[in-house]
């Protein structure tokens, strides 16, 4: 079962190709995805890797959680549902 990762605290220069091929190293990523503000276009500085299987997942938040990557300390933990909210 697939497993979603929030991955925080990015440098703004990091891409998704660097974000894969660092979480490569626990296992299979099935997707990644860096969000952008939706006016500006800039990075926001956190994204979400999908990683194939539980125990990569965990892996990989074990390792990476607080560890540098582009000058900053990623923060990495299990993403959490996207809440409802009112639509207008």
């Amino acid at each position: 079962m697939a497993k979603n990762l929030y991955v925080g605290n990015l440098a703004w220069s990091a891409t998704e190709q660097d974000v894969r091929a660092a979480f490569e190293e626990f296992g299979d990523v099935t997707s990644v995805k860096l969000v952008n503000d939706r006016e500006t276009g800039r990075p926001r500085g956190f994204g979400f890797v999908e990683m194939s299987d539980n125990a990569a997942a965990q892996a990989a938040i074990e390792a990476m959680d607080g560890k540098e990557f582009g000058g900053r300390n990623l923060k990495v933990n299990e993403a959490k549902p996207r809440a409802e909210r009112p639509r207008w």
